[in-house]
This record gives C-alpha cells, structure tokens and sequence, in this order.
C-alpha cells in the first residue's frame, strides 16, 4: 500500500478544483474528491487490520522511505500504526462533513475549496510522516490555509483573529524547530523509527523536550498558549471552525504525543508540570465556557477544556491514559465538528449566535436542534456516545498512578464534567427552548448536504461510543509497542 495516495489525491482535486468552471463543477469536484478521500483511508484501514491479524507486530506499516536532502539526512519517510491511522480516518470524515457544510459558498468558492482541500493535504502527510523535518513540513502546510480561511471568509475581527493565530502558531512552531534541531544534533538523524533505536542522550532529552513539547502545545491549545482558539474559531467560517477544531488542533496533541513517546526520560522529568498545565486547561477552559453568550465561543472555550484531557492523558503516561488520549483526540474531532456544523446552519438562518437572541428553534428546526443536542451530550459525557468513552478511559489511566498528585488531578479534572453539564445544558436550553420569536418562526430546517454531513459525523461518535472496542482494537497494539520501547528507554536511564 503506499500511503502517498493520501497526498496525492487531495492534490489531484485541489488543482482540478483551480481549473474547474461554475459553482456546481466546484462542488461536485469537492465532494468526489473527499469521498475518494474516505474510501482510501476505509481501504487502508482494511489492509491495516489483515495485516496485524496476520501477526505483522512491526511499529509502523506500510513504510516508504525516499532520500530528499541527503546532505541533511532528510528523508520522504512515511509509514503508519494504528495511532496515525486513527488520525486518518478521522481527517476523512471531516473532510467530506466540511465539504457538504460549505455546500452554498459563492463568495471566491474555487478558493475556498482549494483552500479546504490543501488544510487536508498537510494533515495527511502530518500523520503519516516518520520523519521530523517532514513532519514539520507538513505542519506548516497545514499552517497556511486557516490565516487565509479566517482573514478572507471569516466574520467580525476577522482580520486580527487571522493574524492572532497566524502569529502563535509561528511562534509554536519556532519552539518546535528548536526542539527537533536538538533531536538531529544529538542523533544526526530525523528519522523518529532510527532515533529511537539510537536514543537520545538524558541531557539533550531534558534540554529540548520542553521546546518541543510545548511548540505542538501551542497547536493543541495548551494553557496558557491557548488565546488564538476562541477568536480563531469564533471569527472562522463554518467549514473552517470544523478544520481547526477537528483537524488542526490535533495535528498539535499528535505532536505531543509523539514527541513524548521520543523522549521518555524529558517526559518523565517535566511530566508533573504538563499534568498541571493540563489541568488548568480543563478546569479553566469549562468556567470560563459558563461565561460565554455566542454559540462559537462556547464550543471554542468548551475545546480548550477537552483538548486539556489529551495533554493530561499524554502526561499519565501509561498505556491506558495514552490509548485515552488517543479516543479523546477522535471524539473530540468528531464531536465539535458537529457542534461547529450545527452552530453554522443555526447561524445562517438567524444571523445571530447569540443565546439570548435564540431559542425555540426546536419548533422550526427539529432536525438542527438534534444534532446541536447530541454534540452537547457527546461534550458532557453522555454513555453512548464518544465523549465518554474517550474521558472515562483517560480518567482510569490517570488512576493507576497511587501517587496523591497524579489521583488529586484527576479528581480535579473529573470534577470539570458537573462544569460542562451546566454550561451545555444552560445553552441548549435557551437556543432551542422556550417562546419562539416572530421572526424566526418561519425558518427552515436542514438541506440534504447538512444532513449527511452531520449524519457522518453522527455516525463516527455512535461507533466509538457504543463499540468502543473497534477504536481499541485499531490503536492498543500501537500503544503497546509504544510505551515498551518507553518502559525500556526509562529502564536503559
């Protein structure tokens, strides 16, 4: 199987997208382009699974390693385990639910689609990347579209919430070249599958860890590094708030884990203090979504928080907090794409995300209200669904640590979903409850293209939540071999 396919078939409909005429042909292009999209990762996902069923236990599947700048060391390395792939597939479906969402842009819609498309590019090389500078690549492809995205599509403060985000993930990334400059000095390689035969010596570990660490931070809404989410995501247009939520910010929580996977002994050394920022971030992010009165910024606060439960399964570091991690990153995705998506066609009918200018809407947009409810049950926890699934198995994770820090921040941080409740169930109260103005009384409910876009999505927070065990089966064996090559890095200390 080569994986390049990933790349090249967005590629291949971002330039017909450039050379296509008309609304329709644009559209059409799009759609056909995501659906290839999700039927290679479905395709590959089913090549995946024969092959460990097969006995295959090698870290990475699938591998393809080319020389690109030899003198340099810097190779096309590609490769997957059941960790990237997870990332994969959940790319997949937001991509074709962005697609269908932005079904009636007219305003430079050849760009636009373009723009979608090439976000997709870099996540795909991203999570499929074994190695750094590649990775790094790929990051900062992904980089581009969402300044354009915000600055030229967005709404309100547009032109400063693109350049607020444009200006901390620079600075996230500078951070980040530090660290895997050290990691090259001290291996003379990039290549994550070589650098973790070799090992990087305790010292460089400790010195460029946090670099590292904390650069993907900034991409995965670390606190305190978090202040581009809420204005990036409120002032994003619809399909471009799914991207950065559902896409972008795991690119970052991904780095983290890898990261951490690559340098047992730094992640061990500062793991207390990412468990703290962690926890910040979740109890910050919940209280601070109760003050929220727009629709987007209480999804955007409300991801802070939830992105904080992947940074504090990372800093567990056990197998069961990292396969946590892993869920939560998919759910979150899936669930706050929804929650963007149903805020988006909310907001398109009343022109308005202000709860105090909503409610009843149920009564017109039965359909919309719906989906607007599950995303807000998948957010709080519901069983069932995703959302509690992927908290819960961090949660037991956190709890093998005996040790009263590790214990009292996960009481702490369980503590947040009484926060989340109140704050979800308020807005959902208020937006789809109640009297119902004049107004919006004679508003419509979903098109077809908004169904099956939330209907995928749907689909996705179903799966996990109610067989959770197939996300396992994908993920676990990765894990395992992931964190022996750790336990045994820390044993070699």
């Amino acid at each position: 199987m080569n994986l390049s396919l990933l790349i090249l078939l967005p590629l291949i409909t971002a330039l017909a997208i450039l050379f296509s005429k008309g609304l329709k042909q644009i559209r059409a292009i799009g759609l056909a382009g995501s659906v290839a999209q999700l039927g290679l990762a479905g395709w590959i996902l089913k090549l995946y699974m024969n092959e460990r069923s097969n006995g295959n236990t090698t870290a990475y599947l699938f591998e393809s390693n080319y020389s690109w700048f030899k003198a340099l060391h810097i190779n096309y390395h590609i490769g997957i385990d059941g960790i990237s792939l997870a990332m994969i597939l959940l790319t997949s479906f937001i991509v074709v639910a962005g697609i269908l969402v932005s079904w009636t842009m007219e305003q430079l819609s050849k760009e636009y689609f373009f723009l979608l498309v090439l976000l997709s590019i870099g996540a795909y090389g991203f999570f499929i990347s074994l190695d750094l500078f590649t990775l790094f690549f790929f990051l900062e492809i992904a980089v581009i579209p969402k300044f354009l995205l915000i600055g030229i599509w967005g709404s309100g403060k547009k032109e400063n919430s693109a350049m607020k985000l444009a200006l901390m993930l620079m600075a996230g990334s500078a951070l980040v070249v530090v660290g895997l400059l050290g990691v090259f000095y001290n291996t003379g390689t990039f290549d994550i599958v070589e650098i973790t035969q070799l090992g990087i010596s305790v010292a460089a570990q400790q010195l460029f860890f946090p670099f590292a660490f904390l650069g993907f931070g900034v991409f995965a809404a670390l606190f305190p590094f978090h202040t581009w989410v809420p204005d990036g995501h409120a002032s994003a247009p619809t399909a471009a708030s799914m991207f950065l939520a559902g896409i972008s910010m795991k690119l970052g929580g991904y780095g983290c884990l890898r990261i951490a996977l690559l340098m047992p002994n730094g992640a061990q050394e500062y793991a207390w203090i990412i468990i703290l920022l962690a926890t910040i971030a979740i109890i910050y992010g919940a209280f601070a979504t109760m003050m929220q009165t727009d629709l987007k910024y209480i999804n955007a606060y409300s991801s802070i928080s939830h992105c904080g439960f992947v940074i504090l399964g990372i800093g567990m570091l056990n197998k069961t907090s990292i396969n946590g991690a892993v869920i939560q990153m998919v759910s979150h995705g899936l669930m706050t794409a929804l929650f963007f998506a149903a805020i988006g066609m909310i907001y398109s009918r009343t022109h308005t995300r202000l709860v105090a200018q909503l409610g009843g809407l149920l009564k017109v947009m039965p359909f919309i209200s719906t989906v607007f409810v599950i995303a807000g049950l998948c957010s709080l926890g519901l069983p069932g669904l995703s959302g509690f699934v992927a908290e819960m198995t961090v949660f037991m994770g956190a709890w093998q640590n005996p040790d009263v820090w590790h214990r009292l921040a996960t009481i702490i941080s369980a503590a947040s979903i009484v926060v989340t409740a109140v704050y979800i169930l308020r807005a959902t109260g208020k937006t789809l409850m109640g009297p119902i103005s004049n107004e919006h009384a004679v508003l419509t409910d979903a098109t077809w293209n908004e169904k099956l876009a939330a209907g995928l999505l749907i689909i996705g927070i179903l799966i996990i939540g109610i067989a959770p065990f197939l996300i396992n089966q994908l993920i676990m064996p990765s894990t395992d071999i992931l964190m022996a090559q750790f336990e045994k890095a820390i044993t070699l200390k």
